[in-house]
Parts: C-alpha cells; sequence; structure tokens
C-alpha cells in the first residue's frame, strides 16, 4: 500500500471504528484518532435501537444492511454473544390519522424489502401483545427484526478486531489544528503527534461543528441536543420471560421503552431542546433536575412513567426510578446524516449528524465510508448484497426541507 492508500479516521465511535475495521479489510492504512478513550462520547450513552421502520426507502434499505450484517458481525468475530437483540420495534397509533399514515409507510417499507413489518389493528395488537392495555390504541406496526444493540461490545470487540488488522488506534489525541494547501488537508495536530493521510473522515458526529472549524471545513447543520435516558425497576412485577422479550415500543406520546435487562425497563422521551454547540465532555453527563429520576415528581421522568402506565398496565406497580444518564444527538434539520465529502476540503469526507441514529447506521456508514475513499469523490448508489442503495438522501448539498418521519 502507497500512501495515496492512507486513510486517518477521527472518532472512535461505534461509526469510526467499524469504518476503521471496514477499510483495514479492504487493504487500506488506517489511523484511528479518538479524543479520549474508544466509546467515550455518545456511543456509549445509546438508547441502541436498531430499526428498519423508516420513512425513507434509502433508510429503510440502509437499516436492513446493518440489520443483517450485526448479525454477521458477531460470526465473523467469532463473539459468544450477539450484537443485536431482535426482540423488534413496534409503534403505537391512538389516532386514525396516524394509522392511516402508517399503512402507507407499511406498503413503502414492504415495497423496500422490509417483508416483515406489519401493520396490527387494535384486536389483532392486543392479542401479539398482552401486557397493552385494552382500547388504549388503535393500532401499530411490528418489524420482529429490529431490535437493539450492545453498543459496549460493538466498539470494544471491533476495535480490538481492527487492531488485529494493523489499525493503529491512537487514544487521547483530539486534533488541536491542521495544516491545509489548495483545498486540501496536508496534515493534523494532536497532542500525541502530527498525523497525515491521502484521506481524513470525520466521525465526531455532535463534535462535528467544532472540528470544522479546526481544520477549515464546511459549516453543517448540525445541532448538538440533549437527550435523556432512565431505568425504571419493575419490581416483582410482571412475568420475567414476558418482560424480557418485550419489543422497543413507542407510544404515541413518543415515550419509548425496552428492557434494559431482566429487572430493569430503559425509558426515553425526547423534549424541545436548545442546541448546546459549546458543551463539555463533563456536560454529557450533567442531569438537569427537570429531567433526573431525583426530581420532583413532576420531573420529566415521572411524567413518562405515568405515561407508560397508561399504555403498560403493569407499569405502574413498577418498584420505581433508579437511574438517569445522559449524552448528545448530532441532529440535522431533516433528521438524515451527512455522508460524502467536504465541499471545502477535497480530502475530507464528513460521516456525522446522525440524530440518534448512529449506532443502528454503523456498518451502512462502514460501507458507505470505504465506498467513498476508493471512489476519491461523492456517490449517488452504493450496492450491498446486489442491492442498489441511492445517497441522495444523505448527500451532503441536499435539500434538507423534507425530513425523515420516523424520529423518537
Amino acid at each position: 500500500m502507497s500512501a495515496h492508500d492512507s486513510v486517518i479516521i477521527i472518532g472512535g465511535g461505534i461509526t469510526g471504528v467499524l469504518s476503521a475495521y471496514k477499510l483495514a479489510k479492504e487493504g487500506f492504512t488506517v489511523t484511528l484518532l479518538e479524543a479520549e478513550h474508544i466509546g467515550s462520547g455518545s456511543s456509549s450513552r445509546t438508547a441502541a435501537g436498531i430499526r428498519q421502520q423508516f420513512s425513507t426507502p434509502a433508510s429503510v434499505r440502509a437499516m436492513r444492511f446493518s440489520v443483517n450484517a450485526y448479525i454477521a458481525l458477531a460470526t465473523e468475530l467469532s463473539l459468544s454473544e450477539p450484537l443485536l437483540i431482535q426482540n423488534g420495534y413496534l409503534f403505537l397509533f391512538n389516532t386514525p390519522e396516524a394509522l392511516d399514515a402508517a399503512r402507507v409507510r407499511v406498503e413503502m417499507q414492504q415495497g423496500a424489502g422490509l417483508k416483515d413489518v406489519e401493520l396490527l389493528e387494535a384486536d389483532a395488537l392486543e392479542l401479539k401483545f398482552p401486557w397493552l392495555a385494552s382500547g388504549a390504541h388503535l393500532g401499530g406496526t411490528f418489524c420482529p427484526s429490529d431490535g437493539f444493540l450492545l453498543p459496549a461490545t460493538i466498539y470494544q470487540t471491533v476495535s480490538e478486531a481492527a487492531r488485529t488488522l494493523g489499525v493503529q488506534i491512537i487514544q487521547k489525541a483530539p486534533v488541536t489544528s491542521a495544516v491545509t494547501d489548495n483545498g486540501s488537508i496536508v496534515h493534523i495536530e494532536t497532542p500525541k503527534g502530527r498525523f497525515s493521510a491521502a484521506t481524513y473522515i470525520d466521525c465526531t458526529n455532535a463534535w462535528s461543528p467544532r472540528l470544522a472549524t479546526l481544520l477549515g471545513a464546511a459549516t453543517l447543520p448540525i445541532s448538538p441536543i440533549k437527550r435523556y435516558l432512565w431505568f425504571l425497576d419493575r419490581g416483582e412485577v410482571m412475568d420475567e420471560a414476558q418482560f424480557l422479550g418485550m419489543p422497543l415500543t413507542v407510544l404515541p406520546s413518543g415515550v419509548y421503552l425496552r428492557p434494559e435487562n431482566a429487572a430493569v425497563l430503559q425509558v426515553g422521551w425526547a423534549h424541545q431542546a436548545t442546541a448546546e454547540p459549546n458543551f463539555s465532555r463533563e456536560d454529557q453527563d450533567t442531569i438537569a433536575a427537570l429531567f433526573s429520576h431525583e426530581g420532583d415528581l413532576d420531573a420529566r421522568p415521572y411524567e413518562a412513567w405515568m405515561t407508560i402506565a397508561e399504555s403498560v398496565p403493569a407499569a405502574e406497580e413498577f418498584a420505581g426510578l433508579t437511574a438517569t444518564t445522559a449524552g448528545f444527538y448530532a441532529v440535522t434539520p431533516d433528521h438524515n446524516p451527512f455522508m460524502g465529502f467536504d465541499p471545502a476540503l477535497s480530502n475530507l469526507i464528513r460521516m456525522v449528524g446522525f440524530s440518534g441514529h448512529g449506532a443502528m447506521f454503523g456498518p451502512f456508514s462502514a460501507e458507505v465510508a470505504c465506498a467513498l475513499v476508493t471512489a476519491k469523490r461523492n456517490i449517488d448508489v452504493i450496492t450491498l448484497n446486489g442491492e442498489d442503495i441511492p445517497l441522495h438522501a444523505f448527500h451532503i448539498s441536499r435539500d434538507t426541507s423534507s425530513c425523515e418521519a420516523m424520529v423518537i
């Protein structure tokens, strides 16, 4: 391999480590630079859902690939546990308009190859999921091959696998400056030294706006938004097997929940929030009182708990909230990521702005990153497993006025 085949990846989350692993398998010389330690950003704070139920056909196809890739990767790495728990995703609806829109989406999703997604009317819904409140919902959509990931296992095992392939992983190495010439990066500086490569990949997600400033890259519309997760102890309520088998369930209110383990329900709920472009590493773990399980009974997690009990009656008797965690989404105007060469720097690829979907996009993102490095230009289509997946919805220069509808 020559210098023309060298790649520097900036950011050691799931996107970064999977991209490093893929590129190394394809024969590229790869260096991964992480500002703190592998997985220390949003990857260690994710709800880790993975679903194929999106409103954009390209995202449906991309996530079909990611689901199968995570299953195959566990076998490829000879892991003793899966990377993906396929409990499914269940979206619930309680208005005729929402159910009609879901019906249209399911038809589109099936047309995009997601054959196991189904729309369930109220009676069928309650028969399949007897733990739901009777009469509380008009229907729902369910895909059994969806589920949730084990993020720590992903970034730890894949980073180790990447090292065995020759990837140089350097931690505690934030980018501090860069030298550019004629619209391309010559080298970057870090506390661990100077690094140069033919191609650079930005996998910093919520940190991407500040990295762009350091590098002289294009300003992309990415807003770092704080999101919270809460953990609700089920106590002795519900049969353990039934509890563990619950899909990641999204209520009409937007509250979502899934089993974290046999004893704990993980809960999340998006809220109106102001972007925090200057957040610090420590701010990732700062919990505002309104969102803390240690707050008053009118705090957001208790409101979420009461909302869950309206749909899942058993939850009313759960033992109580035990913990709160937080992290940052990198939100784009249309909730789709940016994947492509930077308009201002010809040898910089941006793989950022995943809007809370970075972990699930991981294997697909790695394939796109590798295809871009290989092509040395932006591409419109990537072919995976014999299927063409258009990339227009992810182009940096796209019109962002048409939004992804399935966002939680």
